[in-house]
């Protein structure tokens, strides 16, 4: 799957949490919120590595750690398209970047 659909994958998903969150919120989540809540994800993610390191008994470790990575990447998708960020171009100019420091 190209970068594109993964793009728009996301941002369908998002839209279905817009009406949810109007149904129970009044409206839906900023940008803002959206970020506290990829923050909570990074902090289970960090904790599913703890477990697949062996430092920490988590059940299953492995398909959560899937399942938060995708998760993280989905709200990392959905930040930088609604703050208008190229995400795709953003990345491998960041990768030119830090290929070139090396």
């Amino acid at each position: 799957m190209d970068f594109q659909k993964l793009t728009d994958r996301a941002m369908s998903i998002r839209k279905r949490y817009e009406e949810k969150e109007r149904e129970h919120y009044g409206s839906p989540w900023t940008s803002e919120e959206i970020a506290l809540g990829f923050v909570g994800d990074v902090g289970d993610l960090a904790k599913l590595i703890v477990a697949e390191n062996g430092k920490r008994n988590i059940p299953d470790s492995r398909s959560k750690l899937e399942h938060e990575l995708a998760d993280c990447l989905w709200s990392v998708i959905v930040l930088a398209n609604l703050h208008g960020i190229d995400l795709e171009k953003a990345f491998l100019k960041t990768m030119d970047e830090l290929e070139n420091q090396i």
